[in-house]
């Protein structure tokens, strides 16, 4: 039997009721039963990213880049603002990826899902990440895509995804990532 792929699911929001993070706890419940897990960081307590720290990073960051290192995979849970990505999220992107010589988000396979008030579901923010993934050398999963939009109107008040194409959509999602960040780690020596 092959180890679980561990995917470790970032949040774009710091907000506690976010879609995103709403939509990473589904994506823990739809995964390939005993063939992978996920496991949500929050970004809170990340201090924004100062260049002189960057050598000595706070622990919360240190954490970050521990927990980038021994997953096997990143699911982003982006959240749009601006037609990008969030400060949150760029702001721990940013972290993860210094000093120089040491980025954390090296070769590691990633997905995103996305969920937004509007019509797009955070598709630009999405296609902003992936511009900065190219960047970071991370392994980016082209398909399917992810973009739950009018999300008011998928989420139940607990905050539960409750949208069956949605649902089908995710675990399709989820599939193909288990499967890309198996294909890596066989592929590692």
């Amino acid at each position: 039997m092959t180890e679980p792929i561990r995917i470790l699911g970032v949040p774009g929001s710091l907000r506690k009721d976010s879609y995103n993070r709403a939509l990473l706890r589904a994506a823990a419940t739809l995964l390939p039963p005993d063939d992978a897990s996920l496991e949500i960081f929050d970004l809170d307590g990340i201090p924004v990213f100062n260049q002189d720290l960057d050598r000595n990073p706070p622990e919360r960051v240190r954490e970050l880049k521990q927990r980038i290192r021994t997953s096997d995979a990143i699911l982003f849970g982006v959240t749009e603002h601006n037609y990008g990505i969030s400060s949150a999220l760029k702001n721990a992107i940013d972290w993860a990826s210094r000093p120089y010589g040491d980025n954390s988000w090296n070769e590691k396979p990633a997905a995103m899902v996305s969920a937004s008030t509007g019509m797009l579901g955070g598709a630009r923010a999405q296609y902003q990440l992936r511009q900065t993934m190219v960047f970071l050398n991370m392994r980016p999963l082209s398909l399917p895509e992810v973009f739950v939009s009018y999300a008011p109107k998928k989420f139940d008040e607990k905050g539960n995804f409750v949208d069956p194409d949605g649902r089908k959509f995710l675990g399709d999602l989820l599939n193909a990532l288990v499967a890309w960040a198996r294909r890596f780690k066989t592929a590692s020596p």
